[in-house]
């Protein structure tokens, strides 16, 4: 799939010389800029629904109670 950027020569400049300091092609360090910057939403979006249904039923276990609990003590 091809995909298109529209970018002043200021960013492309930017972006260019950031990808030759690390080694990476543009096309790299795009997909791996936008794959990471969707798993950190995900990751967050994860973490605020952990947090809202622990807010709603705040019970913790201990390290020992999972272990049990899952047949690994």
């Amino acid at each position: 799939m091809t995909i298109s950027l529209r970018l002043n020569d200021e960013e492309a400049s930017l972006i260019r010389k950031f990808a030759e300091l690390n080694g990476l092609s543009i096309s790299e360090l795009l997909r791996q800029s936008v794959l990471e910057r969707i798993e950190e939403e995900y990751d967050l979006k994860a973490y605020e629904k952990a947090i809202a249904a622990f807010q709603e039923d705040p019970v913790t276990f201990t390290l020992d109670e999972v272990e049990r609990e899952l047949g690994l003590l």
